[in-house]
């Protein structure tokens, strides 16, 4: 068993050997919500980078959740409700590694079900081709550097205008919600649901996310490859992983690969923490 720390307070990691089949990580994050601790078991063989997504999400799941319990505290709940998917015609980023997981999801199904989820993909390139807005969704997932807040908005203005169903909603309802990106699992209101209708037209009350998780693991998609790839818009999700699969067979020592995604998180974190600081002027 041991421990280290980085950078003093944000968090610390002790693992203990769990012979053959895992090593287990007891970790303690302080986030700007509060501390999570909590215990999770990783592979000790090689494995893929999908394989770490359910202890990320879990991670930034329990962020929130702190996040959520503090703005209870103070009268604010959300107002988020099965059936309410007025959020499914926005744009969702993924990472590279949720691309590959919804594209293994969508392959892991039957056949009849794969080809109803994947028609409704081909529809939305279709209606985004026509609108221009196809090329510009493509140029993101190659982008050398991060593209503006500004160049952000105007896409997702233009994307959110043509009220696009997600390809994985039917009948109002997520049926992908188990394995959703962590960007649909980070944005929780609390203001009224009749709002989310048009957030253009009624800006909506968000509660902040502690931990982003989309982020976390783009940062550690480009750390492992060596590339560029931030993000996936998730029109193009089954397109990019199916030219990228090679990629996605690509494994790492399960330990290492977790300790280098806490390394992302750590730098998240700091920065989170940094931001805070300058904000209040200490």
């Amino acid at each position: 068993m041991w421990v280290y720390e980085r950078n003093g307070s944000h968090f610390q990691s002790v693992y203990v050997m769990i012979p053959q089949t895992c090593e287990r990580f007891e970790i303690s994050l302080n986030t700007s919500a509060g501390c999570i601790t909590t215990a999770v078991d990783v592979p000790t063989g090689f494995v893929p980078v999908t394989s770490i997504l359910p202890l990320m999400r879990r991670l930034g799941e329990e962020a929130q959740a702190l996040e959520v319990t503090r703005l209870a505290e103070e009268g604010s709940v959300p107002s988020c409700r099965k059936g309410c998917a007025a959020c499914c015609r926005m744009l969702v980023p993924l990472s590279a590694p949720e691309a590959f997981a919804v594209y293994n999801w969508v392959r892991s199904h039957p056949a009849e079900q794969q080809a109803r989820i994947i028609a409704r993909f081909g529809e939305t390139k279709v209606r985004l081709l026509s609108q221009g807005i196809w090329q510009r969704l493509s140029g993101l997932c190659d982008a050398s550097d991060a593209p503006s807040d500004d160049a952000l908005d105007e896409i997702n203005r233009r994307y959110y205008g043509l009220r696009l169903a997600c390809p994985f909603l039917e009948e109002e309802v997520c049926t992908i919600y188990d394995e959703r990106p962590a960007a649909c699992r980070e944005l929780l209101v609390t203001s009224p649901a009749d709002r989310c209708e048009d957030v253009i037209a009624n800006p909506v009350d968000t509660i902040p996310t502690p931990l982003r998780m989309s982020t976390v693991l783009g940062l550690l998609w480009q750390d492992l490859t060596r590339t560029s790839t931030w993000l996936i818009p998730l029109p193009l999700a089954l397109d990019w992983a199916e030219n990228h699969v090679g990629m996605s067979e690509r494994v790492w020592k399960g330990a290492q690969l977790f300790d280098r995604a806490l390394e992302k998180v750590w730098r998240f974190l700091s920065q989170s923490f940094s931001g805070n600081r300058g904000a209040s002027g200490s």
